[in-house]
């Protein structure tokens, strides 16, 4: 009534809770009404008070024994008291008071998937989606659809959503939904035809769009999913993800200007995100700029300064551009944090060689090969600065390692014939040369390389053109 004066909630509730309590002492004067049953109940149960909701549920019940939303609520407690017999027994008898009740069927639902009966709650749901209409069959095909995910029937979730989209286009829950389970199940050709549906009827439905352009870009076809990136975003212009989607089908094109651009606006519109930051800085990489690819690395590193693969890519920045000083100091940092990175040695290995510090990079190259003890090229570069070092002994050493390890491949045959011509056993060095022309004349040039001067030996020249006349180099 207008101009009535009503009591704020909370003193509202005391008041009722007062009322309740008198009842229970067994003051039969005390009046509740069905409704405020159902509100004393929902108050303990937001408390947590599971017993006193439970009791508050069958005194009123007691009151009013053809109350189907209390024996819907006392149902509810007893799922959460794991009682899922008692529960359903209590929804038998509510269904017979009012069918129409949706909650009945939801609880169903969730007190036989409790009690590992998928099927049953299935089939629980699939009669009562018949039953009812708008709204409530759309929280029913939702419902089914958690059942499906349940027990992992993945294309029937899908299934479920495209029903809900059916009836409601512009439903968003399960716009959200379908995209990410379009794109676990790969029924991309399907979400485009549902999607260019609800864009021919709503044009302006910016979720469409985006659900049309993950399909599209599901299957590879990027500039069809820029296309329809753009139209969510002209609709809806703090369309974040829009624009980070389509930054990456934008990079798989190699525009990466143009991914650069969207991933700025990912940041304006969305809190600063280190897989972004390191997005920019890949692009930047790519058009060899630099600076500004660091810039972006050490915004990442900002972020998570336990990443020791950005501190990797700041340096592998700087070696581009041939400052191997400043790449050395980030490479220190990347293997403090982890010593035993096969990336980190070698690059640290290759930095120190390029400044003239070979003895020092044999160290890096020797941990890239305890790493990864199957890698041609540590072992090629571990071996070829040992020669180039002069430690001929531990070359030779490393390359029968290397052999083994390698599955004997044909260049460690020459590498090892160049170390025992340098070490004066040149008999065994040319019987060497001689076996690995035989099996791999064309990796001879990386004899060459290794050991330039041995072209002053006259038998080596000698060997070199018998191979060449029988047109094997």
């Amino acid at each position: 009534m207008q101009g009535e004066a009503r009591l704020p909630d909370n003193e509202d509730m005391k008041e009722l809770l007062a009322q309740y309590e008198k009842l229970c002492a067994g003051n039969n004067t005390s009046y509740i009404s069905e409704e405020s049953f159902e509100r004393i109940i929902d108050h303990f149960d937001d408390l947590d008070a599971i017993p006193r909701a439970i009791e508050a549920a069958e005194l009123g019940i007691s009151q009013y024994p053809y109350s189907a939303s209390l024996l819907v609520k006392k149902a509810d407690l007893m799922i959460a008291s794991r009682k899922y017999k008692k529960a359903l027994s209590l929804l038998d008898k509510a269904e017979i008071l009012d069918r129409n009740d949706i909650d009945i069927y939801i609880l169903r639902t969730d007190a036989y998937l409790a009690l590992d009966m998928q099927d049953k709650a299935v089939e629980i749901l699939e009669e009562a989606i018949q039953h009812f209409e708008g709204d409530e069959r759309i929280d029913l095909l939702f419902e089914l659809a958690d059942v499906y995910d349940d027990y992992e029937a993945f294309e029937k979730i899908f299934d479920c959503l495209k029903v809900i989209l059916e009836y409601d286009p512009n439903n968003e829950e399960a716009l959200y939904k379908i995209c990410f389970w379009t794109d676990f199940t790969g029924r991309n050709e399907e979400s485009i035809r549902i999607h260019l549906k609800i864009i021919e009827d709503f044009p302006y439905n910016d979720l469409a769009w985006f659900n049309l352009a993950a399909a599209y870009q599901g299957l590879r076809l990027y500039e069809k999913a820029i296309d329809a990136y753009q139209y969510a975003i002209v609709i809806n212009e703090k369309f974040d993800f829009a624009y980070r989607n389509m930054a990456d089908a934008l990079m798989r094109l190699q525009r990466y200007k143009e991914a650069i651009e969207a991933l700025e606006r990912v940041i304006e519109l969305a809190r600063p995100e280190e897989l972004i930051y390191q997005a920019i800085a890949f692009c930047y990489e790519k058009i060899k700029n630099h600076a500004q690819a660091r810039f972006y690395y050490r915004k990442a590193s900002h972020m998570n300064p336990d990443n020791a693969k950005l501190y990797e890519k700041i340096a592998r920045s700087y070696m581009a551009e041939s400052k191997y000083i400043q790449a050395m100091k980030n490479l220190e940092t990347a293997l403090r944090i982890d010593r035993t990175q096969f990336d980190f040695n070698m690059a640290m290995g290759t930095c120190l060689l390029k400044s003239g510090k070979s003895r020092e990079a044999v160290h890096f190259f020797l941990a890239a090969v305890e790493a990864k003890s199957r890698n041609m090229k540590a072992w090629e570069a571990l071996v070829a600065t040992l020669f180039t070092t002069e430690q001929y002994a531990e070359a030779q050493k490393q390359v029968q390692l290397a052999k083994s390890r390698t599955g004997h491949k044909p260049l460690f045959d020459f590498f090892e014939a160049a170390i025992l011509i340098v070490m004066g056993k040149e008999k065994l060095g040319l019987q060497s040369l001689e076996e690995a022309l035989a099996k791999s004349p064309r990796h001879l040039k990386h004899f060459l390389k290794l050991y330039p001067a041995s072209i002053k030996f006259p038998q080596v020249v000698e060997l070199i053109i018998k191979f060449k006349r029988r047109k094997f180099i």
